[in-house]
C-alpha cells in the first residue's frame, strides 16, 4: 500500500458520516482524559509531597489500574447487551460528576483518600468507554478499510490524549505549585468530557450495535450471566487462535513496556533533573512523553503503508524488534538525547502492536463476542501494567537506570518477536457450534 493509496483510504474514511461522528467522539473524549490523566500524574509523582522512589511509583499505579484488572473482564458482557451510543453518552457524562468532584475535593480540601477512590472509578469509567470505541468501530466501517481506520482513530485518538495531556503539562509548569495548580486541568477536563458525551448524541440510537439487546433482569441474575459470558468470550477468542494469541502478546509486550514506563519517571524526576527541583522534572518527563506521542504519530503512517505488504502477524513481529532496540540503546548510555530516540522507537513499536492486535481482533471476532474479546483485551493491559510496576519496584533504583534491567527488556522482547513470528497462529480456526451459539444468548 502506498502513501497516496493511504491518502485516499483517509478521504473515503472521512467521507462515512457514522465514522466521523465516532471518530470525534474518540478525539474529544480521550482530550479529556488526556488532560485528566496528567492533573493526577502532576499530584502523585511531581509534586513537592510525594517521595519518588520505585516503590512510590508503583503504589501508585496499583491503585489506580489494579481495581480495573477486576472489574475490566466483566464489561464487555455488557458492551454486546448494551447499546454502545449510550455507553458512550452516559459513560462521559457519568466523567463530568466523578471529575468536578475530584476538582471541588482537591480545591477544598487537598488530597485525601476520597481522591484516589474517586480516580479509580474515573479511570474505571474510561476503559469502559475505550472498549466501546473499539467494538463500535466495524459498524461504522466497511471491511476494506477496518485496517487503515484502526490506523487513524486509535492512534489520533492518543495524539488527541496527548494534546489534552500537553495542556496539563503546560497548566501545571506556568501555575504556582498549590490546589488550583492541581484543580484547574480538571475543571477543563469536565467541560470536555461533557461536550463528548453531546457529541455522541448525534450518533443513532442502535447504529454501534450491538445485534441484541438485553431486557432488564435483577442484578443476581444478571452478575451470573456475566460471568459465563466472560468465559465464553475467553473460550471463543482461545479456539478462535488468532484473537487470543494477538491478546496475549499485547499483555507480554504491555508488561515490559510498563517497567520502561515507570523508569522513564524515575529517570525524569530524579536523573535527569535535580530530584528538589519537581517542575524540572515535570518537563524533562513531558518531552519523554512528546516523543513517545511522536513515535505514536508515525505508527499511523508505517503501519496501513506497511503492514499489508507483511500481514500483521509478521508485522508485530517487527514492531517488537524495534521496542527491543529501544530498550538496548539505553544500556549504551543515558542522556536525554538517547531517552527521546528511545522513546520514539518504543512509541513507534507499541502503536504499531496495538493497530495490528486491534485489526486481528476485530477482523476474526465475530460482533457478539467483539465487546468481550475488547475488555479481556483491557484486562490483560492493565493487570500487565500493574504486574509492571511492581517488578519495577525491586528491581530498579530509586533513579530508575539499570543497564542489566534495560539489557533484560531487550533480550525479552526480542524472545517474544521471534517466538510469536514462528509459531504464531496466521488463520483463524474453527469455533464449534455449541460456543458459536452463545454468542446470541440472551442477556435478560
Amino acid at each position: 500500500m502506498t502513501r497516496v493509496s493511504v491518502a485516499r483510504e483517509l478521504r473515503q474514511l472521512l467521507r462515512l458520516q457514522g465514522f466521523r461522528r465516532l471518530f470525534t467522539v474518540r478525539l474529544v473524549s480521550q482530550a479529556g482524559d488526556g488532560m485528566f490523566q496528567v492533573g493526577l500524574a502532576t499530584l502523585f509523582f511531581f509534586s513537592p509531597e510525594s517521595q519518588g522512589t520505585a516503590a512510590d511509583v508503583a503504589v501508585a499505579f496499583a491503585v489506580l489500574l489494579a481495581p480495573f484488572t477486576i472489574v475490566g473482564p466483566w464489561a464487555g458482557v455488557f458492551l454486546d447487551r448494551w447499546r454502545r451510543r449510550q455507553v458512550l453518552v452516559v459513560g462521559n457524562a457519568v466523567r463530568v460528576g466523578l471529575t468536578l468532584t475530584i476538582a471541588l475535593i482537591m480545591l477544598t480540601s487537598g488530597v485525601g483518600p476520597w481522591i484516589y477512590v474517586l480516580a479509580l472509578v474515573n479511570l474505571s469509567v474510561n476503559r469502559f468507554l475505550l472498549a466501546a470505541l473499539s467494538a463500535a468501530q466495524p459498524r461504522v466501517v466497511d471491511g476494506p478499510l477496518l485496517l487503515t481506520a484502526n490506523s487513524l482513530a486509535p492512534t489520533l485518538g492518543a495524539v488527541a490524549a496527548g494534546l489534552g495531556g500537553g495542556i496539563g503539562l503546560v497548566l501545571g509548569l506556568l501555575l504556582e505549585p498549590g490546589r488550583t495548580k492541581d484543580a484547574m486541568s480538571l475543571f477543563i477536563a469536565t467541560a470536555v468530557f461533557g461536550t463528548a458525551s453531546l457529541l455522541a448524541l448525534r450518533l443513532g440510537k442502535d447504529q454501534l450495535g450491538p445485534l441484541r439487546v438485553s431486557s432488564p433482569a435483577d442484578v443476581r441474575n444478571e452478575l451470573v450471566r456475566v460471568a459465563r459470558g466472560l468465559v465464553d468470550g475467553a473460550r471463543y477468542v482461545w479456539v478462535r487462535r488468532t484473537p487470543g494469541q494477538a491478546l496475549l502478546v499485547m499483555g507480554v509486550h504491555r508488561f515490559i513496556y510498563g517497567v520502561t514506563f515507570v523508569a522513564s519517571i524515575l529517570i525524569a524526576r530524579n536523573l535527569l533533573a535535580d530530584p528538589s527541583d519537581t517542575q524540572a522534572g515535570l518537563a524533562t518527563f513531558g518531552t519523554i512523553l512528546g516523543a513517545s506521542a511522536a513515535g505514536f504519530a508515525l505508527a499511523v503512517v508505517l503501519t496501513p503503508t506497511l503492514s499489508p505488504r507483511t500481514g500483521p502477524h509478521r508485522w508485530i513481529g517487527l514492531m517488537l524488534l524495534v521496542a527491543a532496540l529501544s530498550q538496548a540503546l539505553l544500556t549504551v548510555t543515558l542522556t536525554q538525547a538517547t531517552m527521546l530516540v528511545g522513546a520514539v522507537f518504543l512509541g513507534l513499536a507499541a502503536q504499531g502492536t496495538k493497530i495490528a492486535v486491534d485489526t486481528i481482533v476485530q477482523r476474526d471476532t465475530v460482533d457478539g463476542f467483539r465487546g468481550r474479546a475488547f475488555s479481556l483485551y483491557d484486562m490483560l493491559y492493565n493487570a500487565a501494567f500493574v504486574g509492571a510496576a511492581a517488578l519495577a519496584a525491586f528491581t530498579l533504583p530509586d533513579t530508575g537506570y539499570s543497564r542489566v534491567v534495560f539489557g533484560l527488556l531487550a533480550v525479552a522482547y526480542a524472545a517474544v518477536a521471534v517466538c510469536f513470528t514462528r509459531f504464531g497462529a496466521r488463520t483463524a480456526g474453527d469455533v464449534p457450534v455449541e460456543i458459536e451459539r452463545t454468542a446470541d444468548r440472551p442477556a435478560g
